[in-house]
Formats: structure tokens, C-alpha cells, sequence
């Protein structure tokens, strides 16, 4: 019986469905990509103790650090009490943040059992100084465990994995705070419309996003958390912001559904977002089955780990550049904007709120700093390099004649342009965008994000030609690693164009947004006068008239917030 051998602490009557174990008994595979297709399928969803022993099994297999704790370790400091239930419940550790222990469908004095093991966790790893989400993890594995040492185990393995390039639990506040960044950059990319929605209601995205991991590990209901454990422990880390991001999506289908498909766009506290977002996911069972949730965390294509794993590197440097590398109140770092300090000729602060929700989240904790206008430092080529030179990424502002509003967010120093020498040549890398505001709003990123086909298995070989703005052949010069963020240079993707990786360019008469059959965006020397047409790098509409005169020109920096 599942009860007798792996049900010591569970509370079958809170079971429903799951205590009843029907299905396959045992597991005969030993592949990964075997592992992978049935803990999606669900193999062993239906059987307590078959879904034990693939929880074993698949720990075991964790590549861990040479001393890694185990059952024995947690018998012999625990002694007889090892073997007889806590008649109290001891504090947990300063590193769980205040997150209590989610009870699932553990028995009440089990909650007390979990306490006492992450208590000796905290013991036999002093390096852990931020870890919130492993009292849920914990109490997730009691559930499947036979006693207190083979969950302490299980948990010590899965803290101790030194596997390069693969991650389970943050487990320092840098590693935490640069995955709520990299949550909103996820989002940003690839649920648009509920970012959106966050974005236009909540007073601070940041502060939101920060529950992400909470959503998975913590407010899903049992019967949903044990399938993501099911795929978590084979496929690792990326399964949560996959989960994360479909609960997103579901979210924001209750929140228009529920108001007639108009949601309501006044802001909010940030703290009743983030309760109105718990209350959803704690009460997701209602309508959504975890099949149904797995399956929509799943067909969200181009997520992969490269693409994490790069994304969290530049958020954590973004954050020790800053300084924040440990717990301290968090600022309030929100993306409305002060009108009383903000000031455009080109934009409201309204909307300018609107750009900034598009830019990469490391980038969040800036404020706009004006660098140039032609309003004030007159229509010269020469006087936009002297002040925009020395800071990236930038942001550009055009409104034209006719009164259309359009720009682009550039990710490199406009200083790069030099090292191409008197040639017209592209740099930058993918986070950079074109959009437009008026007449109305809309966003253009890299071809590459929104149709990863073009990017080949076979790496192109040279990326070199030269010819006039007009055809865009631009000579690609070669990039010093350690000259571009490390998250989408292109550097990065076997292309099978060098039309789709045209970001920016530059010379002593034209400036240039955007390559491949055209330009997004051309400007002359005298900032008068621009052109705009369908390129293959953004693969973006004209953003304006065709051919338009430039009314006013302004350029805007990130000034770091912290710093001030």
C-alpha cells in the first residue's frame, strides 16, 4: 500500500483523486528523453508509490557536490528524535523570507516535520542565504517520503547540484532577485498582452513579478504542484517560468472575461495585484485541470535554457554593478513615471510609461535622462554623437511634421559605430526594438524572437560586404565578447542571414535603425529629413509617412535610479 510505504505523512482525506492509485506500477526506462515524454504525459500521475520511486530515482541521479548530507547525516544529528514526531514547531530559517510552509495534504503535525528538516538543512549548508521557495519544495517531498532522512536527502541533493548550466533553487538573493528580472523579460516577450495588463494596473511590475516563484511554489493547489514536480525534477529550472508565464496567460483571460473584455486599466496598489493573483491561482483547480495548465506551459515556443541561463547572467550583472547582492528594502522602482519631473516635447509621461514597459527589466530601475534634442542643441548630426556617445543603451524619440510619433530602443553606444572605420557599419544585438505611438501604438522587435526558424543549425560563415544605406550590404565588424550583453548578440544565433541582424548604424551623414531590404528608420545629417520602410531585421511596417520631415528629434539615456 502507497499509505504504508510512502504515506506516513500525508492526510489522505485531503487527497480527492490522488489517493486512489490506479495505472502503471512501475517505470521501465532509464533514458532522459524517455523520463521527459512521460513525466509530461503523466505516467505515473495516478499512482502515489510509483510516483515515489520515480522521485528517487530521479533525485539519485542528481550530479551533486563530492559531500553532499544524507539520510544517515540527518539520523545521526537528529538521534532518537529522528524517529518520533515534533512535539513543537521550531522557527525556519531567516533564508525562507518569511514564507511559511505550504501544508498540501500533509497531516497537521507534519507542517512541524518539514520545520525540523529545513532547520538541519540550514546546518549542513551555511552558503544558503536566500532561499524562499524551499519550504514548499520540502513540503512538496515529505508527501513521498518514508521518513524524515529521505526527504532531508532528496532536498539536500537537489540543493547540492553542481551540474554545470542547471539550476533548481536560488538559493542567494542575487540568484533570486536576477529571476523575478528575468521573469519580467520573459513575459515582456512572450505573454505581451498580460504584461500589459500588469503593467497599465499595477503601480509596481517589479514588486509583482517578485511573487513569480510563490505562483508555482506555494499557491497552486496539490494536484496541480505534484504534475510540475513531475516535470521539474527531469527537465529542470525553465519548467517554472514556463508554468509561471501559462499562469500569466490564464490570468489575464479570468481578468477580461470577467469584465467584458475591457479589464479595468486604472492603476492599482501593487499589493491587491499580487492577492488578486494569488486568490486566481489558489483557486485555479475550478477551471483549469493541471493537464490543461502543463499543456499551455508547454506550447509557448523558443523558451530554452540558453536563453534563460543568458538572460539571468546579464540581469545578475546588471544587479552587482548596482550593488544589490543581498536582501534590502526594496525601492520603489515602478514604471509610472513622476509628471512633475518628467518632461517631453514628444511624449507624455503616459506614454513614455508605455516604452518603458517594453524595455529589457534590468533597465527598469533606471529613470529617463534627456540627452539631446534638436529643440535645444539644433539639427547637427555631429552635436547628436557628442551626446549620445558614452551611454547605453538610449532611447529615440521622432515626431514628424504630420504629427506621427515613432522611435526606436537602442541597445549599443552609439561610440561602436567607430570601429567600422569609414564604412557604414551595424552593430548592436536583439534587444533592440522600433515602434511607433501615433497614430497608434505598436512594437517591432528582432524578426529573430517572433520566428526562431531563421536562425539555422549550420553557423553562416563571414557576415561581411559593403555597399551605400540604400541596400543595406553593411560590412558585420567582428564584436569583442565582452563589448555586448551576452542576451541576444547575435553573435549568439547560427543565422542564415546577416539581413536579420541590422540593428543600428552610423557615419558622419545618415543614422541608420534597422537593416535587410530596407530601413526601419533613416535619418539624413542635418536631422531633417527621414525615411521609413519595411526591413527584415524588425520586419516592421513603414513606422510613419514613407518619407517625412523630422519635426523634433530627442534622445533619452537610463539613469541609474540606485545610484541618485
Amino acid at each position: 500500500m502507497a499509505e504504508e510505504d510512502y504515506g506516513t505523512f500525508v492526510d489522505w482525506t485531503q487527497m480527492g483523486d490522488l489517493a486512489k492509485s490506479s495505472g502503471p506500477t512501475k517505470v521501465d526506462c532509464k533514458e532522459l528523453k524517455e523520463f521527459k515524454q512521460m513525466a509530461r504525459q503523466g505516467h505515473w500521475a495516478k499512482n502515489h508509490k510509483l510516483r515515489a520511486q520515480v522521485y528517487q530515482q530521479l533525485i539519485k541521479t542528481i550530479p551533486c557536490r563530492t559531500v553532499t548530507p544524507d539520510a544517515e547525516v540527518y539520523r545521526d544529528l537528529m538521534g532518537d528524535a529522528a524517529h518520533k514526531k515534533p512535539t513543537s514547531q521550531a522557527p525556519l530559517p531567516e533564508f525562507v523570507d518569511g514564507n511559511p510552509v505550504p501544508r498540501y495534504c500533509l497531516k497537521a503535525e507534519a507542517v512541524a516535520s518539514v520545520h525540523r528538516i529545513i532547520n538541519c538543512i540550514a546546518g549542513q549548508f551555511p552558503d544558503i542565504s536566500h532561499c524562499p521557495s524551499l519550504p514548499a519544495i520540502t513540503s512538496l517531498l515529505l508527501h513521498f517520503s518514508k521518513d524524515e532522512a529521505q526527504c532531508f536527502e532528496q532536498v539536500s541533493r537537489i540543493l547540492a547540484c553542481n551540474e554545470p548550466g542547471k539550476r533548481l533553487l536560488d538559493q542567494t538573493f542575487l540568484a533570486y532577485e536576477s529571476s523575478c528580472m528575468t521573469f519580467g523579460d520573459l513575459a515582456n516577450k512572450y505573454c505581451t498582452t498580460a504584461h500589459k495588463l500588469i503593467v497599465s494596473t499595477a503601480q509596481d511590475v517589479l514588486e509583482v513579478y517578485a511573487d513569480w516563484q510563490r505562483w508555482v511554489l506555494g499557491d497552486l493547489p496539490f494536484s496541480h504542484m505534484v504534475r510540475v514536480l513531475d516535470v521539474y525534477l527531469v527537465e529542470g529550472y525553465k519548467v517554472l517560468y514556463r508554468v509561471a508565464i501559462a499562469l500569466l496567460k490564464f490570468y489575464r483571460k479570468h481578468k477580461m472575461g470577467g469584465q467584458g473584455g475591457q479589464g479595468n486599466q486604472q492603476q492599482q496598489d501593487s499589493g491587491k495585484i499580487r492577492a488578486d493573483i494569488q486568490a486566481f491561482i489558489r483557486g485555479i483547480g475550478s477551471t483549469i485541470a493541471p493537464d490543461k495548465l502543463l499543456e499551455k506551459s508547454f506550447s509557448i515556443r523558443l523558451i530554452n535554457r540558453k536563453e534563460i541561463t543568458l538572460l539571468q547572467l546579464t540581469n545578475e550583472k546588471s544587479l552587482q554593478q548596482k550593488g544589490i547582492t543581498v536582501k534590502q528594502k526594496r525601492r520603489n522602482v515602478q514604471l509610472a513615471l513622476n509628471p512633475d519631473t518628467f518632461s517631453s516635447e514628444i511624449v507624455s509621461a503616459k506614454e513614455m510609461h508605455d516604452i518603458w514597459s517594453w524595455i529589457p527589466e534590468r533597465f527598469a530601475l533606471c529613470q529617463p535622462q534627456l540627452l539631446f534634442t534638436t529643440s535645444v542643441h539644433g539639427c547637427s548630426l555631429n552635436r547628436f554623437y557628442s551626446h549620445c556617445e558614452g551611454y547605453e543603451p538610449t532611447l529615440l524619440l521622432i515626431r514628424t511634421t504630420d504629427g506621427d510619433v515613432c522611435g526606436a530602443f537602442l541597445s549599443s553606444d552609439w561610440e561602436e559605430r567607430k570601429r567600422g572605420g569609414n564604412k557604414l557599419s551595424f552593430f548592436g544585438t536583439g534587444e533592440c526594438f522600433v515602434f511607433r505611438l501615433k497614430p497608434e501604438i505598436e512594437r517591432y522587435e528582432w524578426v529573430v524572437i517572433r520566428h526562431p526558424e531563421l536562425a539555422s543549425s549550420i553557423k553562416t560563415e563571414g557576415q561581411e560586404g559593403t555597399a551605400s544605406s540604400e541596400d543595406n550590404s553593411l560590412q558585420q565588424p567582428e564584436k569583442p565578447a565582452g563589448d555586448l550583453s551576452p542576451f541576444l548578440a547575435a553573435r549568439h544565433f547560427n543565422l542564415n542571414s546577416k539581413n536579420t541582424s541590422m540593428f543600428m548604424a552610423g557615419n558622419f551623414d545618415s543614422i541608420i535603425v534597422g537593416g535587410g531590404e530596407g530601413n526601419a528608420l533613416y535619418i539624413d545629417s542635418e536631422l531633417n529629413h527621414g525615411r521609413t520602410g519595411r526591413c527584415t531585421t524588425f520586419d516592421n511596417p513603414p513606422l510613419c509617412a514613407e518619407s517625412f520631415q523630422v519635426s523634433l528629434l530627442e534622445v533619452w539615456g537610463f539613469q541609474d535610479a540606485m545610484a541618485q
